[in-house]
């Protein structure tokens, strides 16, 4: 299955979108880090930051999973990714080039649990 994890760029209030701006080459360099010490589990980097509006932003990463024990590493670095950037993050599979989106956690939403997640994700 193909996953997908996403900093949550839309809907922000000002202070929030100033943070993401501010930190997004801190943000990019980890998840970069990440891409490249995972590139057995084909981990991909989404980088669509070209626009001046966070709205239209898409920032994060996809990989594919074939167990629920697979979540728990890209689950536990977004839950340290928000805690450190004090963000929101979005999870959801992804068939034929669409994103669905099961879960949403972060500083907002809290803790990210990847036993939960894999049981929406059908895992």
């Amino acid at each position: 299955m193909q996953i997908y994890v996403l900093v949550a760029c839309d809907r922000l209030e000002e202070n929030q979108e100033k943070n993401l701006k501010q930190n997004l080459p801190d943000i990019l360099a980890a998840l970069q880090t990440y891409v490249d010490e995972n590139e057995v589990a084909k981990v991909t980097l989404i980088n669509e930051c070209d626009s001046d509006d966070c709205e239209d932003w898409q920032l994060g990463i996809s990989q594919v999973v074939k167990k629920n024990i697979q979540l728990k590493y890209p689950v536990n670095f977004f839950n340290d990714l928000a805690k450190k950037f004090a963000l929101d993050c979005e999870i959801g599979s992804i068939e034929d080039n669409q994103r669905e989106p099961v879960s949403y956690f972060g500083k907002e939403e809290g803790k990210g649990d990847s036993f939960l997640i894999a049981q929406y994700l059908g895992l």
